[in-house]
């Protein structure tokens, strides 16, 4: 591992990482902290764009802090991803209220989760946007690990 110490992160790279997700408020909405560093390979798109730029030509055991405009983590909030439901579609053993967030199951088998942006007396109006979405985002990283 001593040998690694020059090596840099770049595109293809599998690497491990800790980190800290907070918003411009300071609060924190996710952390690696106490569970096992995030592991992924850089450039593949299965971590947000500004994440994955982030984090290259770092060298392990660097700590970094980025800001991701809300474009480069999860877009910015759809207007058009806000869609009514009929009241009766939803379960009528629980009380439906503005931002309560709920599990719904797409017709592929997919769970997901949706908040209730408005109730009226026929219908509901489900946005289905990322939670995430139209945040901007700020990560404190640490490489852990890099492999070839």
């Amino acid at each position: 591992m001593a040998g690694n110490d020059a090596r840099t992160v770049k595109q293809g790279d599998t690497i491990k990482v800790n980190y800290t997700g907070t918003f411009d408020d300071g609060v924190v909405f996710d952390s690696s902290e106490g569970k096992e560093p995030l592991g992924f390979k850089v450039g593949e798109g299965t971590i947000i764009k500004g994440f994955d730029d982030g984090v290259r030509d770092m060298k392990t055991g660097q700590e970094k802090t980025i800001k991701i405009n809300a474009k480069d983590a999860y877009g910015e909030r759809d207007p058009s991803l806000i869609k009514p439901v009929p009241r009766k579609m939803l379960p009528q053993d629980i009380e439906i209220k503005k931002d309560m967030i709920l599990s719904m199951r797409a017709p592929t088998g997919q769970q997901f989760m949706v908040r209730v942006d408005k109730v009226e007396e026929e219908q509901v109006f489900l946005d289905l946007n990322h939670p995430l979405a139209g945040k901007n985002l700020t990560f404190k990283i640490k490489v852990m690990e890099i492999a070839a």
